[in-house]
């Protein structure tokens, strides 16, 4: 059996995406779920087309996971049993493709292959998406008080779970009326689109689509807490992607006060930190449009018991092949990357260098012991 994942934030979008994933294979099925209020799931399974299922199941906990585990799973259980070759799943608005991916591996108990994790977008509206400071609940994608996320934040960890972005227009175009392909906030979305997931194959109604391509030590990779990727073009255009690097600690103070100019009007930061308070952790930095926050993720490579480069092994899920990549002779893979993707008239790059530099210990301060700095940089810290 070949499943294909499919998440979204527009329900338009992901009707239109499952119609067209649903004829890639001459056996195919699609399956669009939905979470409605009362914890209410809303099932219906499509073959060429014609609507041949339409049920309903009240969960006693209406959470996504619990969406996922008890209608998701054993619905493309059943219908793998039934002899289908390929099961399209239309997740729920705001349920990750890697929530269901993982419930797909847990759950099934017949062999099955995962061909793509496909997330479907009007690129028109993702710029308003990335800057959107309601939650998923408050925005009304679902149905949960507690989903907290933002548009932004939702989107961005699609980027890095899936390995295909479906454009189509959204609901708003249809409730519109407008045109919305090929209009100049269109092509400015698949712009931006192209910097936040250069890895993803961008797939237009008119374009070809290359079903099978779903890697999860990959997908494993790009989301691991503190990880960079970035766009291979440096290409000038409405959005960039600046990359940079230091190699001494940062002294916490220094980067407090740097963090907000190093953030301000940016669509994506990422990385991770040397923090001199806190040499031995590998810190994780996040900004999503107006949200930014610090997490740790564990020790650096150099400071676990085994510390060797050969640890890093590509392939395996999750594996920590930056690290691998940017070994250093003398402090291994510990220092300071940061990626910051907005409009280029926002993004000087060497502002940015400028900041960073100014941020790292000088000679003086290497000399002294780290336990100095008694003003950790607080992970909880956010603008």
């Amino acid at each position: 059996m070949h499943l294909t994942v499919l998440s979204s934030l527009d329900s338009q979008c992901r009707e239109s995406a499952a119609a067209r994933l649903g004829q890639t294979h001459a056996n195919s099925v699609v399956v669009l779920h939905d979470l409605l209020d009362g914890s209410l799931v809303l099932r219906r399974v499509y073959r060429n087309g014609q609507l041949f299922e339409r049920e309903t199941t009240v969960l006693e906990h209406g959470c996504l996971s619990c969406t996922v585990r008890l209608d998701v799973v054993p619905t493309a259980e059943r219908l793998g049993s039934c002899g289908f070759d390929h099961v399209v799943l239309g997740l729920p608005p705001g349920v990750a493709a890697g929530m269901a991916v993982a419930g797909l591996r847990r759950g099934l108990s017949r062999p099955a292959v995962i061909d793509n994790a496909v997330l479907a977008l009007d690129p028109v509206d993702l710029d308003d998406h990335i800057w959107d400071r309601h939650t998923l609940f408050e925005s009304g994608f679902t149905s949960m008080p507690t989903d907290d996320r933002t548009s932004g934040e939702f989107l961005i960890g699609e980027f890095g779970q899936v390995d295909t972005v479906m454009v189509h227009p959204g609901l708003g175009a249809v409730l519109t009326g407008e045109p919305r392909e090929g209009s100049a906030q269109w092509l400015l979305g698949v712009e931006l689109l192209g910097q936040l997931a250069s890895h993803a194959g961008v797939v237009g109604a008119a374009d070809d689509y290359r079903p099978g391509c779903f890697d999860d030590a990959e997908a494993a990779a790009r989301n691991r807490s503190g990880v960079v990727r970035v766009p291979v073009s440096e290409a000038r255009g409405s959005f960039r992607t600046v990359l940079r690097k230091a190699g001494r600690p940062l002294h916490p103070g220094r980067f407090r006060d740097a963090l907000p100019q190093l953030a301000a009007g940016t669509h994506w930061l990422r990385g991770r930190l040397w923090i001199a308070s806190a040499p031995k952790t590998r810190i994780a930095v996040q900004g999503i449009g107006p949200r930014v926050w610090l997490e740790s993720s564990g020790k650096w490579l150099a400071d676990t018991v085994e510390s060797a480069p050969g640890l890093a092994r590509p392939g395996k899920a999750g594996a920590d092949v930056d690290s691998l990549l940017d070994w250093h002779p003398s402090h291994g893979d510990r220092g300071t990357v940061l990626a910051i993707t907005g409009r280029s008239e926002d993004i000087d790059p060497q502002e940015i260098s400028d900041l960073l530099d100014g941020c790292q210990l000088t000679e003086a301060e290497m000399e002294q012991d780290f336990g100095v700095w008694d003003d950790p940089l607080e992970l909880s810290d956010a603008l």
